[in-house]
């Protein structure tokens, strides 16, 4: 299996710094407002949410995959929740909405194989202590 890597850099305190994350071909700047207030940039939280709503879309097509349908289309939209827990800050909830183009499918069907795939892929598996919902539906 493959290896990947990612890197970020920090300078400065932890609300006046700054930082830069990368991997593949995605570079962005983050910082404590881009965190925890609206501020330009992005954060470790959308991040794992873009991860998880890649993982989730590539997942949920291998299962239609293997009950014999191609799906169109998979669009996935994850919303991460960052709560505080014991004093701490921690991801508390990721909720995928997820909307499909499959032709020929039962939406029953559908609905098992999304909710299967919901803590099947990987990304859920490494989010094992955060609620994962889900509202996945035809289009």
């Amino acid at each position: 299996m493959a290896v990947r890597k990612a890197e970020a850099l920090w300078e400065g305190s932890l609300r006046e710094g700054h930082g830069l994350m990368k991997f593949g071909s995605f570079e962005g700047q983050y910082s404590f407002a881009s965190r925890f207030e609206e501020a330009y940039g992005t954060n470790p939280e959308e991040l794992v949410g873009a991860a998880h709503a890649g993982c989730y879309s590539m997942a949920l097509s291998a299962g239609l995959g293997r009950a014999g349908f191609t799906p169109q289309r998979i669009h996935t939209v994850a919303t991460v929740t960052l709560g505080t827990v014991d004093g701490k800050a921690r991801i508390t909830l990721m909720h995928l909405d997820c909307e499909a183009e499959v032709p020929g499918i039962d939406p029953a069907v559908f609905a098992d194989i999304a909710e299967e795939t919901r803590g099947g892929c990987p990304v859920s598996a490494a989010l094992a202590g955060v609620q994962i919902t889900l509202d996945a539906k035809l289009v």
